[in-house]
């Protein structure tokens, strides 16, 4: 059987509601499944392009952006940021060759987080790839000591901390109902324990699947090739129509 071209640049650079995103759309025929890409605290779209080019390759449209306080983003880290996940599902859902029945998150520690929330709370997210998911102390704590490497002023901070402090992950993904979850963490991981993924998996209700991988770091599963053709063909056979 023939392989699709692995897509290189992307389709589309812009700004959509404040947010510098990159888009790649894939060659296979429409409609596309899509997937709203969330990079972590301290981090950027272009440290996902891998994913969204390995997404693109199998058929889905990807969608990569700057959250707020980050890369070319103008403003400061803010609660808000959750909502803009949804706001960037909408962007996809407009276009015509997408199937918004298929629309899904996929996020990396903070961007796990704010994945499992944004689809817990939007209709228009049907699916999530959660990679090491930061909890709601863990990212309070770093807010608290200045650990991030983003734009974040006092008042921000003080907001993100108080806001953290009413949320809790695991309600989020008992709301995900039936939705899919694939939930993946390094064993190695020191900054967020695998125990956390495991514990949010026995929260989740099926169709959901837990990856636990030998050693590695808070980094190692998100660029793992394998385990991101893994968690798309997963996450796809699991979806809707």
């Amino acid at each position: 059987r023939r392989r699709a071209p692995t897509p290189g640049a992307p389709s589309e650079r812009g700004r959509h509601a404040g947010r510098p995103y990159w888009l790649w759309l894939p060659a296979s025929r429409p409609p596309w499944p899509a997937i709203v890409i969330i990079h972590g605290a301290s981090s950027r779209k272009e440290n996902h392009a891998d994913f969204a080019r390995a997404a693109a390759a199998m058929g889905w449209a990807a969608l990569c952006f700057d959250q707020r306080g980050h890369g070319e983003s103008e403003d400061e880290m803010a609660p808000a940021a959750l909502g803009d996940v949804t706001r960037m599902a909408r962007m996809l859902a407009e276009r015509e060759e997408v199937d918004v029945a298929r629309i899904c998150a996929r996020g990396s520690s903070m961007g796990g987080f704010m994945a499992i929330h944004a689809a817990a709370t939007s209709d228009l997210l049907a699916g999530v790839i959660a990679i090491c998911p930061a909890g709601e102390r863990s990212l309070a704590e770093g807010f608290r000591q200045g650990r991030f490497e983003l734009r974040c002023g006092e008042q921000s901070r003080r907001s993100m901390i108080a806001w953290l402090g009413e949320l809790d992950l695991r309600d989020a993904v008992e709301l995900l109902g039936s939705k899919p979850l694939l939930l993946a963490h390094a064993a190695g991981d020191q900054q967020v324990p695998s125990s956390w993924s495991a514990e949010l998996y026995e929260h989740a209700h099926d169709p959901r699947k837990l990856l636990l991988l030998p050693g590695g770091s808070h980094r190692s599963v998100q660029h793992d090739p394998e385990i991101q053709a893994v968690s798309l063909s997963w996450l796809r056979r699991n979806l809707p129509g």
